[in-house]
């Protein structure tokens, strides 16, 4: 609960400097845009200075730990030298790869490597053929629809699409289902009472990319997805108490991979065009186009629980020579701020955009030698990524074909997700843009947009489940929370 103090002063503050509750930022209309307003880089907003309550949250946040925190501070200055090193050696080499058909028996030998990675390649989810023909159709389908909007407007590379064929198609495939289960189930864990079912997916509408060689436009810098300022927020992650561990200065025992502790956690609490309403165990996309290093694709940073740890802390500690010599990332050079010193700033953090990260704001990340490649991927590779993972995009597309995907993400079932796929439900119905999307008519007049029907034919058991158009079935040794939220998700659902 936020102290009495706070809480009247936020009364006062504008609405746009003040937390929302889930209920409105997840029923109001977006306004229009596309995927550039997400980001102050791109978008060419000036980042905005944050209010005082933010000074007064991060107090809150740290008085009475300041001596535990910053022990633990000097501990992961320590570990991030070594393993930022073994990084910058091996590169690309560090992602994890894994079949598709391994994955359907598990992760076995490579868990705690994608678990410590934070990001994995899976090989051959969809045939290759079938992947290509994702993209010919796309094509087609904007080619039919002249009216479609995208980043940049004058050549998109990024499509404000959600409802194509090879979209839906995608989303409900049955080997994609299933790698989502794995990397859910696998991966993540969760208690017994935990309103949180880890074995029934649920799809997120999301955009696509067909980015053409020689593209410098789609140049997404360092950021994360799922929230920017309400990581540190009492009212976001706070509620489920995901970070905890990381500012009681105790952060080797913080589990990225808890789902329990993320239930409650709400990462939309202004409904910015960046946000996300949705809890994204996985951020994803399914390949359709063959792509490389610098050609387009994405990069990482694939130390998951470090980087987490480093970005909450760095609010809390200033350079004291701010001279950037050979001395200046030394750990004796770096102090604790006194609560009587402390700032609004959250580096890189913003009510209105996604968090990004910089080299300028992170020295310690060293992003521009641990941020590293995708490995070289085929149509139909299936590439996923935790949900705190730090990550971008080449700025410069060099190679002689277009790099393509679909974002999928990986959802499992909470009462958040659940209320989001209904009203999701219904924007693919009217055509409409999802609703974490910029709004508009969308796709309402487009030529050969999948009817309902058509959807139905397409998909089987599984696939129509996964998008709220069959009741979600309980696994008979499904944990309590699991049947629980399940259950409410179908009344949510109207079955």
């Amino acid at each position: 609960m936020l102290r009495p103090s706070l809480a009247k002063m936020l009364k006062t503050l504008p609405a746009m400097n003040r937390p929302v509750s889930f209920a409105t930022a997840s029923k109001s209309p977006r306004k229009g845009g596309d995927i550039s307003d997400s980001f102050v880089s791109l978008s060419g907003a000036k980042a905005p200075t944050l209010p005082d309550r933010f000074r007064l949250l991060k107090c809150d946040l740290v008085r009475g730990r300041e001596k535990e925190i910053a022990d633990s501070w000097s501990r992961l200055l320590k570990q991030l030298k070594i393993e930022n090193k073994l990084i910058a050696e091996n590169g690309s080499g560090v992602i994890p790869q894994i079949e598709f058909s391994q994955l359907e028996r598990g992760c076995g030998s490579l868990k705690k490597e994608i678990q410590k990675r934070g990001v994995v390649v899976v090989r051959g989810v969809i045939p290759e053929k079938e992947a290509r023909a994702y993209k010919e159709e796309i094509e087609e389908y904007i080619r039919r629809n002249p009216q479609t909007t995208g980043f940049p407007s004058h050549d998109p590379q990024v499509y404000e699409l959600y409802w194509s064929g090879p979209q839906l198609k995608a989303r409900s495939h049955p080997s994609l289902l299933k790698v989502q289960h794995q990397l859910m189930s696998g991966l993540w864990h969760t208690s017994p009472r935990a309103q949180i079912s880890l074995s029934n997916p649920l799809t997120y509408a999301d955009r696509l990319r067909i980015r053409q060689p020689g593209d410098t436009t789609f140049a997404l810098g360092p950021h994360t997805d799922g929230g920017s300022v309400e990581r540190w927020e009492k009212e976001g992650y706070g509620k489920g108490g995901v970070y905890d561990k990381i500012f009681e200065g105790d952060w080797e025992n913080y589990d990225a991979w808890d789902a329990s502790s993320r239930v409650d956690a709400v990462n939309n609490l202004y409904d910015g065009l960046g946000a996300c309403s949705m809890f994204r165990m996985w951020q994803g996309w399914l390949s359709m186009s063959k792509s490389g290093p610098f050609e387009g694709t994405l990069l990482v940073n694939p130390l998951i629980q470090l980087a987490t740890v480093y970005l909450l802390l760095r609010p809390f500690f200033r350079p004291k020579n701010e001279n950037r010599g050979p001395e200046f990332l030394e750990e004796g050079n770096w102090s604790f701020t006194d609560l009587s010193e402390m700032t609004s700033e959250l580096q890189g953090a913003s009510t209105d955009h996604r968090q990004e990260l910089s080299d300028e704001l992170h020295p310690h990340l060293n992003l521009e030698q641990t941020m590293v490649h995708i490995p070289q991927i085929e149509p139909g590779d299936f590439v996923a990524w935790h949900c705190d993972t730090i990550h971008a995009v080449d700025k410069l597309h060099i190679g002689t074909s277009d790099s393509s995907v679909l974002y999928i993400p990986v959802c499992p079932v909470t009462d958040i997700n659940s209320e989001y796929l209904a009203r999701q439900r219904a924007s693919f119905r009217e055509g409409k843009p999802a609703p974490d999307f910029p709004n508009g008519e969308g796709e309402t007049g487009h030529i050969g947009r999948p009817s309902e029907d058509m959807l139905r034919e397409w998909t089987n058991g599984t696939g129509r489940q996964a998008l709220g158009l069959e009741p979600l079935e309980v696994r008979e040794a499904a944990l309590p929370g699991e049947r629980e939220v399940v259950a409410r998700a179908n009344e949510m659902l109207g079955f």
